[in-house]
């Protein structure tokens, strides 16, 4: 078939294009071109910045049986998609985020017949209301794929400080883990996720229909961020700190902790399987960090310079939690 996809160097794009060549279909990338070069060679392109309406209606001029949809972040850019392609005989896959699912979560394991409603993070609210514009319509086939925390290069942690943890664990200081660290948290590699991704062009049964897409494999923080010690040939020091408290101390971590992260996620994939077979998450967690602090080391990713304000904030947490009751 021939697939569009618009975006294409991301954490879950990347690999879901090679895996896409890999299944035989023919396939055009839409974004700037800047990071192009580890592409398939058998990939074409058309150059452009999405937030131009010029340069994006250049897609106007292929046929495109299949455009899977990375860029779409606001309602706004959901309604100019389903304008501009309004009656296109083709499959629209849409990718939303599992964070969608209502937080705090009432009951496990997460199904897709779990209510959407996130107040604490508009970036999820958006998603939701992407979602609501795309099922209301009728005139363009679509997929919607919500996946939880999906990555192909970056560290999985708690509070979107990676790099950062990385660097303390590395310089033997202390990094914060929301809670008491046992809330359980699934984490998939990009290669996994995009094999059943790929399942899903041009799948029939795929149409109109919406999907999570995740690992079977849960970890708790305490886990995570240990296995990021390992990873880097250090002992990691874990200070335990209240979600609600570390809101007070920076209220943008509002949307990652409350708005996901500070909740057990585990799912059940039962859904999609019966669509596009079954698939097993074979990578352990400390093969997954393992491959990620390699390319850390790799990138020169560890030499960049250290954020002096949020290495202050971190150790004025973690000296404050620590003397409380001392």
């Amino acid at each position: 078939m021939k697939v569009l996809y618009i975006g294409g160097t991301g954490q879950i794009s990347f690999d879901c294009i090679h895996q896409t060549v890999k299944a035989g279909h023919e396939v055009t990338v839409f974004n700037r071109g800047n990071h192009n070069a580890s592409l398939p060679e058998s990939v074409g392109f058309i150059t452009g910045d999405f937030t131009d309406d010029r340069q994006y209606a250049q897609i106007l001029e292929h046929d495109f049986d299949v455009i899977c949809q990375f860029r779409v972040f606001t309602p706004a850019e959901m309604k100019r998609d389903l304008e501009m392609l309004q009656g296109k005989n083709l499959q629209y896959i849409f990718i939303s985020t599992a964070s969608a699912y209502h937080r705090p979560v009432q009951h496990f394991p997460i199904t897709e017949k779990t209510p959407l409603h996130n107040p604490f993070s508009p970036y999820s609210s958006q998603k939701i209301d992407c979602e609501k514009l795309l099922q209301s319509q009728r005139s363009l086939g679509y997929t919607i794929v919500r996946p939880s925390h999906t990555s192909r290069t970056m560290f999985t942690t708690a509070m979107v400080e990676g790099d950062f943890a990385a660097s303390r664990i590395l310089r033997d200081k202390p990094v914060i883990v929301p809670g008491d660290g046992t809330s359980l948290w699934t984490i998939t590699a990009a290669e996994e996720f995009a094999v059943p991704f790929t399942r899903l062009i041009g799948n029939r049964q795929a149409l109109g229909d919406y999907f999570h897409l995740t690992s079977d494999n849960y970890y708790s923080w305490n886990e995570i961020y240990t296995a990021l010690g390992r990873a880097l040939g250090k002992e990691t020091r874990l200070v335990h700190v209240p979600s609600d408290t570390l809101i007070r101390y920076c209220p943008d971590w509002q949307w990652a902790l409350h708005g996901d992260k500070t909740h057990t996620a585990i799912f059940d994939n039962s859904k999609i399987k019966n669509v596009v077979g079954d698939f097993a998450c074979k990578t352990t967690l400390d093969e997954f960090m393992l491959r990620r602090a390699t390319l850390y080391r790799d990138s020169g990713r560890v030499d960049q310079a250290i954020d002096t304000k949020q290495e202050a904030l971190f150790d004025r947490i973690i000296r404050e939690q620590n003397a409380l009751g001392g």
